[in-house]
């Protein structure tokens, strides 16, 4: 039970690792104010995943294929660990330290995630690659959380699984798009961009020619959006 619950202090979520996908997914703070985590929640596997799996399970296995990491990446979520030693917090920039590595130790164990929230409102977007709709691991998959003023993007966060050995933050595309309004960013910057901050491979789920062709296309595609928006 202390790894359970869902609480909205202010403008900072806080999920306890034990909490489902269907909870996620049913939770109205998490509709409110984290809408990106509640979508995600409904892609993974199906339904009977969803009552048993947790973002908790999903940051330890830490596989860079992983659909909820990849959204906690997009809110830049710090991750709480405890041991006999006492509580530490981790930023995600700091936790994966290669294929299936990070930086929690041995005796640590994942107590909460928490996510310092964008304004209420704040564009979002979840997209994901896969065979099938259900019970299947993403051969990419984009999440992406934005904070606009002006038309030019002031916060950008992204996090993109199955395209390197560990989820990718994705930091040349992040710096171009919040270094100039959105209408002057071209497809061939992005692209380039987007090419800079992945390393797909060929495996049994798909080809890295076509994970990297997903990969510049849904990331256009949500930037396509946000210029329409902003």
């Amino acid at each position: 039970d202390a790894l359970r619950g869902i609480a909205l202090t202010g403008d900072v979520l806080r999920v306890g690792a034990a909490v489902t996908y269907l909870e996620l997914r049913r939770s109205a703070a998490v509709l409110e104010r984290a809408p990106l985590l509640a979508r995600m929640s409904q892609d993974i596997g199906a339904i009977q995943i969803q009552a048993r799996g947790t973002l908790g399970g999903n940051l330890a296995t830490a596989s860079p294929a992983a659909d909820g990491v990849a959204a906690l990446a997009a809110y830049d979520a710090t991750i709480v660990v405890r041991s006999v030693r006492g509580e530490r917090r981790i930023p995600f920039r700091d936790l994966q330290t290669g294929y299936k590595r990070g930086a929690r130790a041995p005796d640590e164990v994942i107590v909460a995630v928490e996510i310092a929230l964008p304004p209420a409102g704040s564009p979002w977007a979840w997209r994901k690659v896969g065979t099938r709709r259900a019970q299947a691991i993403s051969k990419v998959a984009l999440a992406g959380v934005a904070v606009a003023d002006g038309g030019r993007l002031v916060r950008l966060g992204l996090g993109m699984a199955s395209v390197a050995p560990v989820t990718a933050l994705l930091p040349s595309v992040r710096a171009l798009a919040t270094s100039k309004p959105l209408s002057e960013l071209t497809a061939a910057e992005l692209d380039a961009a987007v090419d800079a901050d992945v390393s797909p491979i060929d495996d049994v789920r798909s080809t890295r020619e076509y994970r990297a062709h997903c990969a510049r296309a849904v990331v256009r595609g949500f930037l396509r959006e946000l210029g329409a928006r902003v």
